[in-house]
């Protein structure tokens, strides 16, 4: 939006300029007799094309500014505004920023500037004798937007409260309706987001859940708002382990070199192999030399390793392919030449430090020091993730990277972005994010585990939530009027959908509460709640059998009419999807949409119970359909499907 909003004051400029060359002009012409020269006449032609020009220039400066009223943030349309009235109010302030909110309240109008208390502050620090009221006044003559807004009144000690054009509205809906839901205009940035995460032979559990849900939801949001996003899965798919389960592979499934070991519980293999590695010490001779001989690339120890990370892989997909997850793996093993190079710099560069056979370095500002080199010669997830900064940002060029890791991972990342930056691996000009999020609790509000004090894997509770759906969908005998088809549908919609809904609508950092009952529950803001009511929203044109082709084609000459106060009420709530939008990218928590879109639901139902939008006859027979308000209804579903798209969440045609 700042591009823009510059290029529209550049034109305004040039505007400027040629109207002033054409006052000149205009007065030698006027000094002029009726006898015209050929200069004269020469000098009148150059006029009409510096006029015509004018023209059409501000005719393109008002059409961007429109567009950029009618497809971003109102609120950030208003800043800017406001932002240009009080560089021309105050020319003395050569930096300021302006401060725009939405108002609380109603009857303080729908924004508020809150920037004359500032100015006045400011003002009054430099010598000058002026009143928060008299910069607010100053500031409302010279704000000029006849397009979005109806009022400015300013309260006391300064606000100023604006009133937003009902026909502005008007047209942002009709905007939406004809040319689809807008991200918008922001920065385009290339952006790595590392998420998900599990390790090679063990199964997902629900501690991967809130990563994997988070992630893929902030990949979809920086995805939706025009970003290139490189989704990347760092799976733990190298080190010490893996020679323990190599040995055992071997000697489990000698033929393993000619035939692919038929592994089918890759938790139970791994606890075997385990308790062997704790109890047998030939085998954890064995162990040890596997490893050696996976870090040098042999052959046969490579192919024994990607058979267990191919396994694990296809275990991991099932999870995904449900959850409608899209990653890259690229675990652990990705960095190893990398990690080697690294360290061979960081000798060079003096920066490590032998520690009783390790190699650590401090890191400016952070008192535990980072490990490098273990003292058996191996890496650690310090080496990794510095090499993988390194490579996200030198290899692929990204300038901002996030990490959707748990909160207790804070001291690490914070320490391996420090680093990063010291060692110039990170530039000041690429943005570094922990997204982190608390724990899933058990009704119990400990840590959630099976009874038997297991953790709880992650096919186990998708499965239990298909098996809840369908008893909630049957107890709404939903199951006596949908297909089995549709009642399928129903089920993993709704399974999926409350699972990661009731994680993304908490506020990440915190711990949360898991419970099926809560979930499903479709009444207050629920995933089911919300899938219920899109059905519910665009089953209201079918019913009248109005295509999604005709609304299309009425929504090109149909005016949107916001007369009712409920009318009013849901265009301004649809109006502001931008604004959620960039807060959300801002602070990377979801919660903020989904608590938008259960507040959209809301406002739709209080929209639907007060205004008619199908008139019958006793017979029961049609005898209206309100147009602009059906047009209202096919604003507020799409919406809320752009909103379900990014959140994960399915819609269904029927429910």
């Amino acid at each position: 939006m700042e591009k823009e909003i510059e290029k529209i004051n550049n034109l305004d400029t040039l505007c400027q300029k040629i109207s002033e060359e054409v006052s000149k002009i205009e007065n030698n012409l006027d000094d002029l007799t009726a006898d015209v020269p050929p200069e004269v006449a020469a000098l009148m032609s150059e006029n009409d094309k510096l006029e015509y020009r004018i023209r059409i220039l501000k005719r393109h400066a008002e059409e961007l500014t429109e567009n950029v009223a009618l497809e971003g943030s109102i609120l950030n349309f208003l800043q800017d505004i406001f932002t240009s009235s009080i560089k021309k109010s105050f020319p003395e302030l050569k930096t300021f920023t302006c401060s725009v909110t939405r108002s609380t309240s109603e009857k303080f109008g729908d924004y508020q500037c809150n920037s004359a208390m500032n100015i006045a502050q400011v003002l009054r620090q430099q010598g000058a004798k002026v009143s928060p009221m008299d910069c607010a006044q100053k500031i409302v003559a010279n704000v000029s937007c006849d397009l979005a807004i109806e009022s400015l009144e300013i309260a006391k000690p300064g606000f100023i409260n604006v009133k937003v054009k009902t026909s502005f509205l008007s047209k942002r809906i009709s905007h939406l309706l004809n040319e689809g839901v807008k991200p918008p205009p922001i920065k385009k940035r290339k952006i790595v987001v590392d998420f998900s995460s599990p390790n090679v032979a063990k199964e997902m559990h629900v501690g991967h859940l809130r990563s994997t849900i988070i992630g893929e939801s902030i990949c979809r949001l920086l995805e939706f708002a025009g970003n290139d996003v490189l989704r990347l899965n760092h799976i733990g798919d190298w080190g010490t382990q893996f020679g323990m389960l190599i040995a055992h592979l071997q000697e489990k499934f000698p033929d393993y070199l000619n035939n692919v070991p038929p592994i089918k519980n890759l938790q139970e293999f791994y606890k075997e192999s385990k308790l062997r590695f704790d109890t047998d010490e030939e085998f954890k001779k064995k162990a040890y030399s596997c490893v050696v001989q996976l870090q040098k690339y042999e052959p046969d120890m490579m192919k024994a390793w990607k058979q267990i990370c191919d396994i694990t892989a296809k275990e991991i997909e099932k999870i995904y392919k449900v959850l409608d997850i899209t990653l890259i793996a690229r675990g652990e093993s990705f960095y190893q030449e990398r990690m080697k190079t690294l360290v061979k710099e960081l000798e060079e560069r003096g920066v490590l430090i032998e520690d009783e056979g390790r190699k650590i370095l401090f890191v400016p500002g952070i008192n535990v020091p980072m490990t490098i080199v273990k003292s058996d010669g191996g890496f650690t997830y310090d080496t990794s993730d510095l090499a993988a900064i390194r490579q996200r940002v030198e290899e692929e060029k990204a300038d901002w990277l996030i990490y959707v890791v748990d909160a207790g991972q804070s001291l690490h990342l914070e320490s391996v972005f420090a680093a990063a930056r010291e060692l110039g691996f990170c530039p000041p000009e690429v943005k570094t994010d922990h997204a982190a999020f608390g724990v899933v609790l058990g009704e119990d509000k400990k840590k959630f585990k099976t009874r038997s004090g297991d953790t709880v894997k992650l096919a186990d509770l998708l499965e239990e939530g298909l098996q809840k759906s369908l008893l909630k969908l049957k107890e709404k005998k939903r199951d006596e009027v949908l297909s089995p088809e549709e009642l399928k549908a129903a089920q993993e919609a709704v399974a999926y959908g409350c699972i990661k809904y009731a994680d993304l609508s908490h506020n990440r950092s915190h711990d949360y509460v898991f419970s099926f009952d809560r979930m499903l529950d479709d009444r207050g803001n629920s995933a089911a709640y919300l899938l219920y009511s899109l059905v519910r929203i665009r089953s209201i044109a079918r019913n009248v059998n109005v295509s999604e082709s005709a609304l299309k084609e009425a929504a090109k000459s149909t005016e949107i009419i916001l007369e009712h106060p409920k009318e009013l009420k849901l265009a301004k709530i649809i109006s502001r999807f931008q604004e959620v939008i960039i807060n959300v990218i801002e602070d990377l928590s979801l919660h903020t949409l989904c608590d938008y879109l259960y507040e959209l639901s809301v406002v739709f139902s209080e929209f639907y119970d007060n205004c008619y939008i199908i008139e019958k006859d006793p017979t029961g027979q049609i005898k209206n359909i309100n147009m602009s308000r059906l047009l209202l209804c096919d604003a507020t579903a799409s919406m809320m499907t752009t909103g379900f798209h990014i959140l994960g969440l399915k819609p269904l045609e029927k429910m």
